[in-house]
């Protein structure tokens, strides 16, 4: 069963994508693009993201649920 998604921010999120070899491409406002080869996503800078926002991260920056669990326990 896949773990259950934690509430997290953007910035934990933008923080966690650059472990995992995303560069910044850019920000505009309180949104900051990333990449990692052809995988492209925004991330809205939000204190805490709406579970939608954050599968639809995953989906774009090629991770699971699973991939996302153990970025968090890498901390």
């Amino acid at each position: 069963m896949a773990p259950k998604l934690p509430v997290l921010s953007g910035d934990e999120v933008v923080r966690l994508l650059k472990r995992e070899g995303f560069d910044v491409v850019r920000q505009k406002g309180s949104h900051v693009s990333l990449q990692k080869g052809s995988y492209k996503t925004v991330v809205p800078l939000h204190e805490e993201l709406a579970k939608g926002t954050l599968l639809g991260i995953l989906k774009q920056s090629g991770l699971t649920k699973e991939d996302l669990a153990n970025l968090i326990g890498k901390k």
